[in-house]
């Protein structure tokens, strides 16, 4: 028998697809949503489509007043059910060029990889060759690597208004439209995919993309849990290999094999949803434990699916393998305490030792499954058979078990496959899947702690007490041996609050002790707001003594929100740090100190400029506080999708933070439409992990090597340009008479209220039409519909004028700042993006939904001239002639998507007048409101990170 040897060296390297490739794969679906829509609507649904489609695509090549109006006209004119079915047909397009733009990335991300050369910027391959270039050694990386936290929270917000049942028939898009791409397919194979697409969008369109009834918190639970099935679970393993790759194609020459680096599990994750009860009434202690309890059973079913896959790979037969001695000792004890597992059959894999011990492992998570069934169907009266696993190290230690055993008998390469990839879920994700945040508003535990005080005899008198007098007391209460029982009947806000707590002691003990994440309080204005949060957990039993000394099983983390807030960080935070009795129990918890900042009500309250900065300074602040206490600190950082709350690409936002403030660990909110565009695919889902700690990792650096540091002169440059932009916002904001009339009548806020897509309220106080009382999400999200897109940008360009005066030398300073400091780099690139997502034409039409026509044109000419200013400044700072040149790729992706904007845009416009204004019967007024909240939908598909 001979082999034949392969000659690689003229293997030619495979090409990317271009722009050119992805618009002629976007017309393909185009084409075949067409020819759904002609035969499940008729052909003259599809003409009036195809009408408005070409004619603003047209229309954005070059301005023809007549064919405007013939277009206005035709939209005029058309009924409520087939305006249902043109925004439907918009909204289903651009949900197919965001799976078209998905699939393209990921096809030339793979194509990179199998050329073999350098990968793309925030690759781990392009990081680790960075670091290794620049002299970073091995042991270096070693030390940084195991101080690393990367995790994302997911929350529930209204802004995500794609259903699950969508999300999984698109992702059957992403699949068809990679074997389109793959390259080796015949004509057969083409006609085949192509078939199965059509049905596929066939499906989409008969399938209601919007939701008929407002979801529970139940449904936003499991539409979050929806990510781990669909993505995560898969993408979490192929992360750490696709780490593991780089490094030994990095360093490898410089590894011994003796001691190999060691890849630590860096990555976690956290959500809100379940345990965000700050202004949401439908999130209870009953709540969470539900919440906690669908967390477990997702993870669990999941071990339970690889078990099984396990027992189906590792088939090796005695006498043709050999078994270690710890191995075949266990099968068999667990043979003696699992008997029920072969109670049908006691030889079923006698001679195949690992899938006979991976089939009572099988038996042990049914066993489990059923102690949670108990939970969800008591009505049943399920019994468990008391051989579930007790909790994720019993299972760890049974995996360790099978590993080692392979690795000592020479099966190395099979131990560090699916085996080690099982280790890594487990060890990522336990029996919990992830921390669930508490949240509440700090003034609910004042008036808690306030009655629980009065009640228990304790202090009669708490809510007339300074701050000072607080503190003390709180602080002699948490210091004293025991606290009394309470005893009497608390008003139900008091006690819901209390049982929170005490759920959170129960559950550590029944479920896992990392069950729970922080308890995040929202609206932190003094240090007392902390120590509330600990005295109630201490009436809980959370904290205490024992024969060890004091335990606190309570991490809290204060939220910093408001402009006002963010620049009182250090008094707070240095009382907090300068009492004792605080610091004796933040030690014995761990010793780190989580601060969350929060970007979406800085930005509502003070404007881009003042909260970006005021969040660096607080990060600088928060940071020299902890060493100065000699403590661990992390920012936990309550971004949103759009830039006006804190997003934009997670790689560039992490190196924007300030130098030497990240410390190895960052936490951060993934909210709204953002967990389906990053999570809703595995490939997706492993990339944006891969950015995300590729950044930490150079974040990060001062750890290991002396860092770059910021320029004075920068610093002060920002402060000065903050503050010119924050007096810009608050005299558009606060002090332009018919501002807030303006807002609440040109753009949907109060129909955003209306939609079906989130459980928690759109204003904190139901008639109240301040901008205090507008969340921060739904503010956001209505400037954006309107095409403002305001928050993102206003006042940036007015601040950069102001500061410069036409002065040559000072604009070629800010130009300096912007090639040399990531932090305003970051900062100008987001805030292009968000300039190129507005348009000040279709914005003026909105205006003209106001009542005082006058008034809002007054606005309007206001905001406007903002736009052209910023836009100006930005152009003359980069040195570019169009807005967005240094991101072509995202260029194009926001102009494909205009032409299909505007008459989705125009059609809004129309329906906001007849639902608001029209001299219809509140018959005829009703019918109107599908199809509107149907084009919110639609617009914000097409804007992408709308919240």
């Amino acid at each position: 028998m001979t082999t034949r040897q392969v000659d690689f060296s003229s293997a030619v390297a495979l090409e990317l697809l271009t722009d050119k490739d992805l618009r002629s794969h976007v017309r393909f679906l185009v084409n075949l949503l067409g020819e759904v829509i002609a035969e499940q609507s008729g052909p003259e649904v599809y003409q009036v489509i195809e009408q408005l489609r070409k004619g603003f695509i047209r229309l954005r090549k070059e301005d023809d007043v007549e064919l405007r109006q013939t277009l206005k006209d035709k939209i005029e004119s058309l009924d409520e059910l087939t305006l249902r079915e043109v925004i439907r047909a918009f909204n289903l397009y651009f949900s197919l060029v965001n799976t078209a733009e998905e699939a393209y990335h990921h096809h030339n991300r793979q194509i990179q990889l199998r050329n073999g050369g350098n990968l793309w910027h925030g690759s781990f391959l392009d990081t680790l060759t960075q670091f290794k270039n620049e002299g970073v050694l091995v042991k270096q990386l070693q030390d940084l690597l195991e101080k690393l936290v990367f995790m994302p929270v997911f929350t529930a917000h209204p802004t995500e208004s794609k259903r699950r049942t969508v999300m999984e028939m698109l992702r059957r898009v992403f699949l068809l439209d990679e074997k389109l791409t793959e390259g080796l397919i015949t004509p057969f194979d083409q006609q085949q995919i192509r078939n199965q697409l059509k049905r596929q969008i066939q499906l989409l369109w008969s399938t209601d993309e919007v939701r008929s009834v407002k979801p529970s918190v139940r449904d936003e639970i499991k539409n979050g849990l929806y990510y781990f099935n669909v993505s995560l679970f898969d993408a979490v393993p192929r992360t750490y290999r696709n780490f593991e790759n780089a490094l030994r194609r990095v360093y490898g020459d410089e590894l011994d094999p003796e001691t190999p680096i060691v890849v630590p599990d860096y990555l976690r994750f956290g959500s809100w949803i379940g345990g965000d009860r700050d202004g949401n009434p439908f999130v209870t202690a009953q709540t969470t434990e539900m919440a906690i309890a669908l967390q477990k059973r997702t993870v669990i079913r999941r071990y339970l699916e690889d078990v099984t896959k396990l027992s189906f790979i590792l088939t090796q037969s005695q006498p043709l393998c050999e078994i270690n001695t710890d191995l075949a000792t266990d099968i068999e004890q667990s043979e003696q305490r699992f008997a029920g597992a072969f109670s049908t059959n006691p030889q079923r894999f006698i001679n195949e030792p690992y899938r006979r011990k991976l089939y009572m492992m099988r038996y042990r998570f049914k066993d489990n499954l059923a102690v949670l069934e108990e939970f969800f169907r008591p009505d049943l009266q399920i019994e468990s058979l008391g051989v579930a696993y007790h909790n994720e190290d019993e299972f760890l230690a049974d995996l360790y078990l099978i590993h080692k055993s392979l690795v000592d008998n020479g099966d190395i390469a099979i131990a560090a496959a699916e085996l080690t990839d099982l280790i890594r879920l487990v060890k990522t994700f336990g029996f919990y899947l992830y921390n669930l945040d508490i949240r509440q508003e700090s003034s609910k535990h004042t008036d808690a702690v306030g009655e629980i005080l009065a009640l228990t005899g304790l202090n009669r008198h708490y809510l007339q007490m300074d701050e000072a007098e607080r503190q003390t007391l709180l602080t002699d209460l948490l210091a004293a041996p025991r606290l009394p029982e309470i005893y009497g009947d608390l008003q139900p806000d008091s006690l819901e609050i209390l049982n929170v707590f005490r759920l959170i002691a129960r559950l550590r003990v029944e479920v896992s002790e990392k069950a729970f994440g922080n308890y995040v309080i929202s609206m932190t204005h003094q240090a007392s707001h902390i120590l509330e949060v600990m005295l109630l957990a201490r009436f809980a039993d959370l904290i205490g003594q024992d024969e060890h000394g004091w335990f606190c099983h309570i991490r809290v983390a204060p939220l910093f929100e408001t402009i006002e807030d963010l620049e009182h960080i250090e008094p707070v935070m240095s009382a907090l740090l300068e009492n004792s009795q605080y610091r004796t129990l933040l030690s014995t918890s761990g010793n780190m100190q989580e601060v969350m900042l929060g970007y979406s009500d800085s930005c509502k309250d003070g404007g881009i400029l003042a909260s970006a900065w005021n969040l660096y300074q607080a990060q600088k602040t928060v940071s020299r506080l902890s060493e100065q206490y000699a403590i661990g600190c992390r920012m936990f950082h309550g971004r949103g999708g759009t830039i006006g709350r804190g997003g934009g690409p997670t790689h560039d936002a992490i190196l924007a933070q300030p130098v030497d403030t990240v410390h190895g660990q960052i936490k951060f909110t993934e909210q709204g439409e953002v967990l389906s565009f990053k999570y809703g695919n595995t490939e997706t889902a492993a990339y944006e992990l891969g950015m995300g700690v590729s950044a930490l990792i150079k974040a990060s650096r001062g750890l290991v090597t002396d860092s770059a540091q910021e320029k004075p002169e920068y610093l002060t440059i920002m402060q000065q340009l903050a503050q010119l932009g924050e007096q810009q916002y608050r005299q558009l904001t606060e002090q332009t008479p018919g501002f807030l009339d303006y807002f609440y009548e040109a753009c949907p806020i109060s129909e955003i209220g209306l939609m079906n897509i989130g459980s928690r309220p759109s204003h904190r106080k139901v008639g109240d039409r301040s901008k205090s009382s507008v969340r921060a999400i739904g503010w956001v999200f209505a400037w954006a519909q309107s095409r403002h897109t305001l928050p993102s940008w206003y006042g940036i360009g007015s601040a950069i004028a102001t500061w410069i005066s036409d002065d040559p030398e000072r604009r070629q300073i800010l130009q300096k700042m912007y090639f040399e400091w990531p932090f305003f780099r970051a900062m100008v690139s987001n805030t292009q993006m968000s300039l190129s997502k507005a348009d000040m034409d279709i914005a003026a039409e909105y205006a003209d939904l106001c009542i005082d026509k006058l008034q809002a044109q007054q606005v309007l000419s206001v905001i406007r001239t903002e736009y052209q200013q910023t836009a100006s400044q930005l152009l003359q700072l980069t040195g570019a002639e169009t807005l967005m040149a240094e991101n072509p790729q995202l260029a194009l992706s926001l102009r494909r998507r205009q032409a299909y904007l505007d008459p989705l845009n125009h059609i809004q416009l129309l329906l906001l007048k007849r639902y608001r204004h029209g001299d219809y019967s509140d018959a005829e007024t009703a019918k109107w409101r599908d199809p509107l909240l149907r084009s919110i939908s639609a617009i914000s598909q097409g804007m992408r990170n709308t919240g």
